[in-house]
């Protein structure tokens, strides 16, 4: 079994002349990413950048990989449809990037997983969780859960722990992560007996939510599910509190973010979501990666952070395991992780390139949100 420190721990111990056996040049292995660090999800991107920007860093500073430094080179998205797929290309054809990291969004990973995979260049997602993007082809991966596994979490939590029988369902029209989510937490509620009495629609980035809030409140709904990005879900849940709704309101990872407190406050009472990870976990690995990324950048690592740590870790560990930056063999080594100990659980890939990782339940308490319980696959 292998974990992130025993990783770094390896790699210190590790003499130059043990590394290298492909005959590869000495120079750094540089490794893209690409990110929302500007524009609507911008959180997300700047989130996730800085844990594997500390990752690397962290992996660097230990000896490197391979006896060589990694260069990141990172080209921001701007939470824009297109521009994942010109950063992508930039990555692969200008900086000669061994591996791709990235996206943070769905929508935005399955087009940089259009560029990878033809060029057979091995991309990570660290947190798009749409099963669509690892079907784009054999070099693409993900280290984070899928949404057919948080679907059923969050129908199961919704029928058994919430108690509900009737749940509207207000997804995001432009988005294929919500859209996706929204459709697998309907499958599975329906087939717990639950019931979906209306299904309302909004585009990303919408201000006024008021009338699909409005057609929800009519349908006698006991509970709303909301598969959206926190910029939107803050002012869906504060609008809906607004009209009156204080009805429980749940969602998936898409929700995280510190912003989302920032946008919608107290209104957030009675909330719930899904992720990857808690900062406030009694595992040491876990207390280590808080202080180091608190020490590095002065603020709480969230799901985005552990998930861009893990991402970068999960390829040194395969770099080893392959003994060399060859992409076909990278590709088989990815595929081959098992056990692989992170910041956010347990990694292994399945056939289908997926990690089987636990989800965990938060919900506001205090000003802020703690864990409620962890669900594993």
């Amino acid at each position: 079994m292998i974990c992130a420190a025993a990783l770094l721990a390896a790699i210190a111990c590790k003499k130059p002349e043990d590394s290298g056996a492909s005959g590869e040049s000495a120079g750094d292995i540089i490794v893209g990413e690409y990110a929302s660090l500007t524009g609507k999800e911008a959180a997300f991107g700047q989130s996730s950048h800085k844990g594997t920007q500390l990752a690397v860093e962290e992996v660097n500073k230990a000896g490197g990989v391979l006896g060589r430094q990694i260069k990141l080179i990172t080209e921001d998205t701007q939470s824009k449809i297109g521009e994942s797929a010109t950063g992508v290309r930039k990555l692969i054809s200008r900086d000669n990037a061994i591996a791709i990291l990235g996206e943070v969004a769905s929508q935005r990973s399955l087009e940089g997983a259009s560029v990878c995979q033809p060029a057979k260049i091995p991309m990570i997602s660290p947190s798009s969780t749409n099963p669509k993007v690892t079907e784009a082809g054999d070099y693409i991966f993900r280290v984070c859960f899928t949404d057919e596994f948080q679907g059923l979490v969050l129908a199961k939590f919704a029928k058994e722990n919430l108690k509900l029988t009737n749940v509207a369902v207000l997804s995001d029209a432009t988005s294929a992560y919500s859209e996706g989510l929204a459709d697998y937490f309907t499958q599975h509620f329906q087939k717990m007996g639950g019931a979906i009495p209306i299904r309302q629609k909004y585009n990303g980035g919408d201000k006024d939510f008021r009338a699909q809030i409005t057609a929800i409140k009519a349908a006698n709904a006991d509970g709303i599910f909301v598969p959206g990005y926190y910029t939107d879900v803050g002012l869906i849940v504060a609008q809906a509190r607004q009209l009156g709704i204080d009805l429980p309101m749940f969602g998936g990872d898409g929700w995280e973010a510190p912003q989302l407190y920032e946008i919608a406050g107290e209104a957030l009472q009675n909330t719930y979501y899904t992720t990857h990870f808690y900062f406030e976990s009694d595992e040491p690995k876990v207390q280590e990666f808080v202080k180091n990324f608190q020490a590095r950048y002065g603020e709480v690592p969230d799901a985005m952070a552990a998930l861009g740590y893990d991402s970068v870790m999960i390829l040194v560990d395969a770099l080893e395991r392959a003994g060399t930056t060859e992409a076909a063999k990278l590709r088989d080594a990815l595929a081959a992780t098992k056990d692989f100990e992170g910041v956010t659980g347990k990694t292994t890939m399945d056939e289908q390139r997926n990690a089987s990782k636990s989800a965990v339940i938060l919900t506001l308490k205090d000003k802020k949100f703690q864990l409620m319980e962890t669900v594993t696959p």
